[in-house]
């Protein structure tokens, strides 16, 4: 009887340790909240004490998050790790934050040795908080950097480099103020903080839920329309995700049951979802968190990023839905998805106005100070943010007091006598508390919305903060140089064989990072090369390393996005891997076009761009086509007649002149008309005819 009341009273602890926790860390996200909207609206502190006290608030919250795992697992070591991790941040941003000019002025180039001891334990919970959120992989990355940066005096060959003084490293890594706390963790703190804050604001007030509806409804005209789903689903919501690894395993939980149900083989789902996750990172406005830091780099409006992704974008959601119809058809016809399997009710048109204000109007705020305005792109989020809360509180609350009203009004009818007699309906005062229920019911999600968007920044400032000390010890080892010259003999000085080897560079570093750490990184290393050597524009050469290293989702052997749906498919992950690169393979060659055509990342739409991007999409619908489309005809004909629409696709894709361009889209288009003539019983003197 003891034991049993001794294990009651643990689990009692244990969950009231849990419920302690948990309301701090709610606490301590809209303490931190609090910080970055009242810098926002004031700037009350340079843009670099700010960031010391961004980075060391969010790490402590990622610690306390982590930490709340670690009491329900009962892991004690675990625990105290972190908590080790969490004084160290929380000490040294308060002795960083109180003297910061001694630090970020006066002491330049030089530190007491106490203040180079803190600076390891900086640098050791950094790469323990990378490592718990990224894996041994991108451990190996930062910490391989810093080695190298050390001991680059013993690397032979073309990348040895004079070694740097542990000293120096350490300057340029904390008390300098640059390296973890620089450039790129400031601009966390300026622009990407309050996007992810109105993405988490978005999840909360259900933005997500209403677009599966959208999918849902759209599903029921299209033949593919569960495939297409998953493809609208993932891809919107990738974009906010910032990491097409986190946002396969997300989306794809709920998207890859329900491709499989609707019949799809379980390979074929996975590198749809694959695919789909990937493609994801690179959709405007967000783009994986990588458009601000693109705009910063180049030193444009970020309005300017978003338009200049457009056409492309478009390229690559119009190519990776005919693939996915075309490979989905040919499996299992048309689909169907049941309403009720996912809501318990459809929306009534009352809801759906409600809905489009809620989240229509916060948008529109911010495509208008963006756009129209011209305001800087932190004082557009603070105002989208400050629209997004006051509506999501509002409208719901103000739907529920109309639907009072008129209730109210039909139980006057109903109980005329009572309401004559001067006695109130009870059913009257519970509709009242409705309005309060719901009022209460909106801050609640207010509030979680604030602690998601916490729980959504925290890795993304973790492995930027990590991405900017990578980046200058390698600025400092002059590896972009030695990349330059690498490419330089790789190629002969030929440009698309320079174009292709640096593709290739951007996919290996683009491995396992979250979007815009491995823009970062290719921006840095591989787009100078093509700026400077070749006098490729801007903005193309930073399009193009972007879209390369984002492909490195769906490359074999690592494709880390198909990796993940494949495990939730319980496919193998050989076949779903060739599936993602049959729906993919487009993209592939888009970001050589942005070479060739830099017409197709102008930041001014006009005649020109969408000459230039429909040439490249037709070429795009190419490849798709012959790699896609279920041809019915013998092996022996299938197989060359899918190399060729590959490569006739490939060539209208790259070419640069156009009057070539349109002679390939002819005779693209004589093969497809023709084999559909075939297809419907009709005869051509072809020797595809056998088969069909």
């Amino acid at each position: 009887m003891s034991t049993h009341t001794t294990q009651s009273d643990d689990q009692s602890a244990e969950t009231l340790s849990v419920k302690f926790l948990d309301n701090v860390i709610t606490v301590a996200a809209l303490a931190f909240w609090a910080i970055v909207l009242w810098w926002a609206w004031t700037q009350g502190l340079s843009r670099a004490q700010y960031g010391v006290l961004f980075l060391g608030s969010i790490l402590t919250l990622y610690v306390l998050d982590e930490a709340l795992d670690s009491v329900r697992e009962g892991d004690l070591l675990d625990l105290l790790i972190l908590f080790a991790c969490g004084a160290v941040m929380i000490a040294a941003t308060v002795y960083i934050f109180t003297d910061y000019e001694a630090f970020y002025i006066i002491r330049q180039g030089f530190a007491p040795d106490h203040e180079y001891r803190l600076s390891w334990l900086i640098i050791a919970v950094i790469l323990y908080l990378t490592w718990r959120a990224y894996g041994n992989v991108f451990l190996g990355l930062v910490g391989g950097v810093m080695l190298y940066a050390l001991y680059g005096n013993y690397v032979p060959g073309l990348f040895g480099h004079s070694g740097m003084d542990t000293v120096f490293m350490l300057q340029m890594l904390i008390t300098d103020l640059a390296g973890f706390y620089g450039s790129l963790t400031q601009l966390t703190a300026a622009w990407i903080a309050p996007f992810l804050l109105y993405a988490g604001l978005l999840f909360a007030f259900g933005a997500f839920n209403l677009i599966l509806r959208i999918a849902i409804v759209s599903a029921k005209y299209i033949e593919s329309g569960v495939a297409q789903t998953a493809v609208i689903a993932s891809s919107i919501i990738g974009s906010i995700n910032g990491s097409y690894t986190a946002n396969a395993a997300m989306t794809g939980s709920f998207t890859i049951p329900t491709m499989i149900d609707s019949g799809l083989s379980p390979r074929t789902a996975a590198g749809i979802e694959g695919t789909a996750s990937t493609s994801g990172q690179v959709l405007p406005p967000v783009m994986g968190a990588s458009a601000f830091v693109m705009a910063s780099v180049l030193g444009i409006p970020y309005f300017s990023i978003i338009i200049a992704g457009l056409i492309p974008a478009a390229i690559l959601v119009i190519s990776i839905l005919v693939a996915v119809h075309y490979t989905s058809i040919s499996e299992v016809g048309g689909q169907t998805m049941d309403f009720q399997d996912y809501f318990d009710e459809e929306m009534t048109r009352a809801d759906k106005t409600v809905e489009g204000i809620r989240f229509g109007v916060p948008f529109a705020v911010l495509l208008i100070t963006l756009g129209y305005f011209q305001w800087t792109v932190m004082t557009a989020a603070l105002y989208t943010i400050v629209a997004m809360v006051v509506l999501g509180i509002t409208t719901p609350v103000l739907q529920m007091a109309y639907a009072t009203a008129i209730g109210t009004r039909s139980k006057h009818v109903d109980l005329g006598e009572q309401w004559s007699s001067g006695i109130r309906s009870p059913l009257a005062g519970i509709r009242r508390n409705r309005i309060v229920d719901t009022f209460l019911g909106e801050v609640g999600n207010t509030i979680h919305g604030f602690r998601r968007g916490a729980v959504i920044l925290a890795p993304i400032a973790i492995i930027l903060a990590a991405v900017n000390g990578v980046v200058d010890l390698l600025m400092t080892t002059g590896m972009p140089s030695r990349i330059a010259i690498m490419l330089m003999q790789l190629s002969g000085g030929i440009l698309l064989l320079a174009v292709i080897f640096g593709m290739g560079v951007c996919i290996i570093m683009g491995v396992g990072m979250p979007t815009v750490a491995a823009y970062v990184i290719v921006s840095t290393l591989v787009a100078p090369t093509f700026i400077n050597v070749f006098e490729v524009p801007e903005l193309a050469s930073h399009f193009m390393v972007f879209y390369a290293a984002v492909m490195a989702g769906v490359t074999p052997p690592i494709a880390i996005s198909v990796v993940v749906a494949a495990g939730i498919a319980g496919a193998n992950f050989w076949r779903a891997c060739g599936v993602a690169i049959k729906i993919a393979a487009p993209l592939f060659v888009l970001p050589i076009s942005f070479i060739y055509h830099p017409a197709l990342t102008t930041v001014v739409i006009d005649g020109a761009s969408l000459f230039a991007g429909t040439l490249v999409l037709l070429g795009s619908l190419a490849i798709i086509y012959g790699l896609n489309f279920p041809f019915q005809m013998k092996r022996r004909f299938k197989i060359p007649l899918r190399f060729v629409l590959f490569f006739l696709g490939a060539f209208v894709m790259i070419y640069p002149n156009w009057i070539m361009q349109v002679a390939g889209i002819a005779l693209f288009a004589i093969v497809f008309f023709g084999q559909r003539f075939v297809a419907n019983g009709h005869t051509l003197p072809l020797p595809s005819r056998a088969g069909g």
